[in-house]
């Protein structure tokens, strides 16, 4: 009894905290809304808008190393990537719109602001870094039961995982048959087959082998067929090629990249394997 009544204020309390977390977000927004506003009437700021948040700048900030030019969002965060990912859920799916219990992993801030606090989606966020993460989750090993979870946002993690293989087997898992998950996860394309050595080990070597101290690999094309292993259905869609030329330079997102769907399977009958 005493379980039960604690599990019931823990829940209450919960659904306080989502509560205050969505009329801060609402407040900020608004805040945001008067101060872009603002700058953009006296500075003729205008040249790129991001779709995460509605700022509308001169240009994008310079991000990462080395410096990539047009990149960040002033106001939000969001990199090409996010924004990418931003139109795929805006424009191309119902997400927004209908009950959903989403797992976000790792989850980047310019996207959590705002589904978090979306009506009806059960927001789950998870990370290693318990500081960064609602639940505290190794991808290899994740705290949830089979297919508790609509949606499954896992981006530019995967190259960071050991066992991949076994983190792809997890996501597919803890995925409602008929789900869908989008594991972005930046590859090189002239490769076929994924470069990884597990004797490189150090940050410096693997800095000089994979391009970032805290990579394990360089994923070639067989990504898909690891995928498919898993048990997944890939459909790769070329959001920013529906867009108007000058719409993909205001947004500021990568003409070529695909977003990554990879969908489970609603029933026995349905094919698997990869949609390239």
């Amino acid at each position: 009894m005493l379980k039960c009544v604690r599990g019931q204020a823990a829940d209450h309390a919960s659904g306080q905290m989502r509560a205050a977390r969505a009329a801060l977000a609402a407040i900020d927004d608004s805040v945001r809304c008067v101060s872009r506003e603002v700058r953009r009437v006296a500075h003729g700021e205008d040249r790129v808008e991001c779709p995460c948040c509605g700022g509308r700048y001169e240009a994008f900030r310079p991000f990462g190393v080395p410096k990539r030019l047009n990149a960040q969002c002033p106001e939000c965060g969001a990199l090409e990537r996010h924004r990418l990912i931003w139109l795929y859920l805006r424009d191309h799916t119902n997400l927004l719109h209908r009950p959903a219990r989403v797992l976000h992993v790792a989850p980047e801030p310019a996207l959590r602001r705002h589904l978090s606090t979306i009506p009806g989606i059960d927001y789950v966020c998870g990370d290693l870094d318990p500081a960064k993460g609602d639940r505290q989750c190794d991808i290899t090993q994740l705290p949830f039961e089979d297919e508790s979870f609509d949606v499954i946002l896992c981006n530019h993690v995967l190259e960071h995982i050991p066992d991949d293989r076994r983190a792809m087997a997890e996501l597919f898992r803890v995925l409602r048959a008929g789900g869908w998950a989008i594991l972005q996860t930046p590859m090189d394309r002239r490769r076929a087959q994924t470069f990884e050595d597990p004797a490189v080990t150090t940050p410096e070597d693997r800095e000089r082998a994979y391009g970032q101290h805290d990579h394990v690999r360089i994923y070639g094309l067989d990504l898909y067929d690891r995928l498919a292993a898993a048990g997944f259905v890939l459909d790769l869609n070329y959001v920013a090629r529906e867009l108007p030329a000058d719409r993909v330079v205001r947004y500021g997102v990568p003409a070529n990249e695909p977003v990554m769907v990879c969908r489970k399977p609603a029933g026995p009958n349905e094919p698997t394997g990869s949609h390239r």
